[in-house]
């Protein structure tokens, strides 16, 4: 995870003057977690640490029409950071900012702020923390003469290659040090199954933090991939015939007493909160996929062979369903939830898992038994017996689940929820109406 600090507002003006900071990155999210940034001078420091700085909502996918279009950045300290790489005019500096109204509330449309109500439920049902630790994929292509992304791929290696075979070693090198800088604890890098796919593991963070970071992390690959020549992506799938990308969520729930999955008497050494939250996980998984899984290129990933989760299951020792149990305990007891892929908007993704487990708890939701055997090798009838479901086949299916289930509408509270519903069908209808190359290729000559 990256350093938290509680920097005052003294704090920032001190290592503005020392580290010579210029300019000013502020940084927030839209409805599908594109990282949106507001530059300005240094001099608008002091306005921006008064909470007086504005912008245009308008002009943000899925915030505010434009007769109230008047918004408002309100910095979060304790995000403050200044970027490794400079300019020959001096250091940039970021902070993340919450999005208010003109009146000073929290804008219910910044997924942020939807996290951070959806958190304050969690802490209102006496836990205190929400653990994440994500675990992204990417793939990393060449680009072309004029700084396009082509669809060369940077090396032929495969899982846990070394160089010289893996080309991206370096690239992932610098991330790792870039990311260190920045006060992140990074515990794994190495490629992965794919050529040019590759995966950098930090230390899990509370759930706010961990949003942010993921957000920090993609800006960082994305900036050092470019001085190498690269091109970075976090599309879950693009291209065919290989694994796509991945960003598995390891999650724990605490209270003042310590991880609250934890029981040292319990079955798997699981408390009955974690199989309670682990129901409600299973219950709601068809549901929160179209927010985990927001794009159609997610549904490509979604498939059988290439060891992305199909089957709603769960399992404390293979890898073929949707939830995993891993097998650190104590402290470290976490549930491994496997289908959330790195195109998802982490805000909104963490806030709908974890109203599912919340509401897990609540109704008291007992999970189906585990499934120990490879799902992959089921039969219809054998996963009807177990009562397996299958995820959703394509995001259209998908937001039909999401329409259906009150629970998550109350994840994203009422206007999220909404936008998201609207663009998104938006989305699937342009895909729908176009004729692909493989369509011409199977039919123009056969009909």
């Amino acid at each position: 995870m990256a350093t938290k600090h509680n920097y005052t507002k003294d704090d920032i003006r001190k290592m503005v003057k020392e580290e010579d900071v210029k300019f000013l990155r502020l940084m927030f999210t839209d409805l599908f977690g594109t990282i949106k940034n507001v530059e300005i001078p240094i001099g608008q420091l002091d306005k921006l640490l008064d909470n007086k700085l504005m912008f245009d909502g308008s002009s943000i996918e899925g915030f505010v029409r434009i007769e109230e279009s008047d918004m408002y950045l309100y910095p979060d300290l304790s995000t403050w950071m200044i970027f490794p790489w400079s300019t020959d005019r001096g250091k940039i500096a970021r902070v993340i900012c919450e999005v208010y109204t003109p009146d000073g509330n929290p804008f219910e449309a910044d997924p942020r702020n939807n996290l951070i109500r959806v958190l304050g439920d969690m802490k209102k049902a006496g836990f205190t923390a929400f653990n994440i630790g994500p675990e992204p994929e990417f793939f990393l292509f060449k680009m072309g003469e004029n700084g396009e992304p082509t669809l060369h791929l940077n090396d032929k290696g495969s899982y846990f290659d070394m160089a010289p075979m893996d080309l991206g070693e370096n690239c992932r090198r610098e991330i790792v040090l870039t990311l260190e800088e920045m006060g992140f604890d990074v515990e794994a890098a190495h490629h992965e199954v794919a050529p040019g796919q590759h995966e950098i593991d930090f230390k899990y963070a509370d759930a706010l933090a961990a949003a942010d970071n993921i957000q920090t992390f993609k800006l960082v690959v994305k900036t050092v991939a470019r001085k190498y020549g690269l091109y970075a992506t976090f599309m879950p799938k693009p291209l065919s015939g290989i694994n796509g990308s991945g960003m598995h969520i390891n999650m724990s729930l605490f209270n003042d007493t310590g991880n609250t999955f934890y029981d040292k008497d319990g079955k798997l050494e699981l408390s009955q909160e974690a199989y309670y939250f682990l129901g409600g996980l299973l219950k709601h998984a068809r549901s929160f996929t179209a927010v985990c899984n927001p794009i159609v290129n997610s549904y490509k990933r979604l498939v059988p062979g290439y060891e992305a989760p199909v089957y709603v299951a769960w399992s404390g020792s293979n890898r073929s369903p949707l939830i995993r149990i891993p097998s650190a305990r104590g402290n470290s007891t976490r549930l491994e939830l496997r289908s959330v892929d790195p195109a998802a908007n982490p805000y909104l993704a963490i806030a709908t898992v974890l109203e599912a487990g919340l509401d897990g708890l609540r109704n008291k939701i007992e999970p189906e038994h585990s499934v120990d055997r490879n799902i992959y090798r089921m039969n219809s009838d054998e996963l009807a017996e177990s009562h397996i479901q299958n995820l959703p086949d394509t995001l259209h299916n998908a937001l039909k689940d999401l329409s259906a289930d009150e629970t998550m509408k109350k994840a994203l509270g009422s206007r999220l929820y909404h936008s998201f519903i609207e663009a998104k069908n938006l989305e699937y209808d342009s895909y729908r109406t176009q004729v692909s190359g493989w369509e011409r290729d199977q039919y123009l000559e056969k009909y």
